[in-house]
């Protein structure tokens, strides 16, 4: 196909822009004109950078719900998550979640990507290019690894989670990426993700569950009753939420892979309702059961519902978004009380909105959607369960009998920014002993 004639960013936007919100809803051709052609690459763009902006969430929401003291050594790991993931993905990460033609459970199309003399300008997956396509599938590489930064935050040593992150998304997300996207045995059996409740969520969430019980919890949080180490920032918390939710309609509109403007509107009213039906059970649950109303479940409620829907936004209807949202809400309470008691220690909820709220969302497909199997969305939960715990366990056990998993008690009491960093996020914070 020909590249289309040169345009302005602008033009090329509004064009996008027209296309999602008034052209009339029609499926993408297998063949699509120059000026189609232009749109949904330039939508698959703009998804890209809102996913991008996600990293930026991550990094707020973490730092805001952790102690001052370790906000450096947060905002540095979301730092390095994002880039060793681009590079990893860039390298081997893309050609083993899509090898092409494969045996249904692992494949590798070989090392780094190339796109031929045509990649560039030829539709690649029928609506953009190859590059586009790499770019936009990155983005979500290394999400996996930013939501196990979050639960073990505050006592882990800064290189062993960066060769973890380092491995776990060049192999064990893309290894299992590929049984659904990259069209293996999952793919095969009917099971459904659509833009990754289970695939990114809940396989981030197994690896920080994994890391949460290696590691151990910090020091003093676990007595003779549970200890609550508030973070040092609600503020920066909540901007952290508010641009992950944006950023989530990059995440789920352009997991549509076009700019169809019936489905990319469908989903970013699924994904709209179901956020904010998350912070209202969240809201109703946390009241009822703490008898305060607590802003930092009401966040996670609305990142439940978030990840609640990401599994089916296309297929449900718009009520049934609601309700997911709404059992997501009430579950990311329950879940993170529950995980408390069981003195398993996520400073922000990791486990509870990305694990638990990611297998919520997966088999909600299988409830509400009667093109899809319960029993086959759940096959799928107990696979990926299987291999990316396990996977995730051998790793932090074997760095933590190699070179070590926690910081010593003197670093952890003292804070991260200054043992592993050498500096304050605040100037002229005071360390408390």
């Amino acid at each position: 196909m020909k590249h289309s004639p040169r345009r302005s960013f602008g033009r090329l936007f509004l064009l996008a822009l027209f296309a999602v919100v008034l052209l009339p809803h029609a499926a993408l051709a297998q063949e699509v004109s120059d000026e189609m052609f232009a749109v949904n690459n330039t939508w698959m763009l703009v998804a890209t950078f809102l996913v991008f902006i996600m990293h930026l969430g991550f990094a707020c929401l973490e730092s805001g719900l952790t102690q001052a003291k370790n906000a450096v050594n947060i905002l540095f790991k979301n730092t390095g998550v994002i880039s060793i993931g681009l590079i990893t993905y860039a390298f081997v990460g893309f050609n083993l979640m899509y090898p092409g033609d494969f045996n249904g459970y692992v494949g590798f199309a070989g090392f780094g990507i190339d796109a031929g003399p045509e990649g560039v300008t030829s539709a690649y997956n029928t609506g953009y290019t190859y590059w586009t396509d790499f770019i936009f599938q990155a983005m979500f590489a290394a999400t996996a690894a930013t939501i196990v930064s979050g639960a073990v935050a505050e006592r882990i040593k800064l290189h062993s989670f960066l060769i973890f992150t380092t491995i776990y998304v060049a192999i064990f997300y893309t290894i299992a990426g590929s049984w659904k996207w990259g069209g293996g045995w999952l793919d095969e059996m009917g099971f459904y993700d659509f833009a990754g409740s289970t695939l990114v969520h809940s396989v981030g969430g197994w690896g920080a569950l994994a890391g949460v019980i290696v590691l151990g919890p910090r020091l003093g949080k676990y007595g003779a009753h549970a200890k609550p180490i508030a973070g040092h920032s609600m503020p920066l918390a909540t901007i952290g939420v508010f641009l992950l939710w944006l950023g989530w309609f990059g995440f789920n509109g352009g997991s549509v892979l076009s700019a169809d403007p019936g489905l990319v509107s469908l989903v970013f009213v699924t994904t709209s309702l179901a956020a904010a039906a998350g912070v209202i059970g969240a809201m109703i649950m946390s009241w009822s059961v703490q008898h305060k109303p607590d802003l930092s479940m009401v966040l996670n409620g609305a990142l439940a519902g978030l990840v609640g829907i990401t599994a089916g936004a296309d297929v449900v209807s718009v009520n049934s978004s609601i309700l997911i949202g709404l059992v997501a809400g009430f579950i990311v309470v329950g879940s993170v009380l529950y995980i408390d008691r069981a003195r398993l220690d996520d400073p922000v909820g990791a486990i509870s909105v990305h694990l638990v709220c990611g297998i919520w969302g997966t088999l909600a497909v299988g409830i509400f959607s009667a093109d899809h199997s319960f029993v086959t969305q759940l096959i799928g939960v107990l696979a990926y369960g299987a291999f990316s715990f396990l996977g995730a366990l051998l790793i932090f056990f074997a760095l933590h009998k190699s070179i070590g998993l926690r910081v010593s008690e003197e670093e952890e009491r003292m804070g991260l920014d200054v043992g592993e960093h050498g500096m304050e996020a605040y100037g002229g914070f005071q360390i408390t002993h």
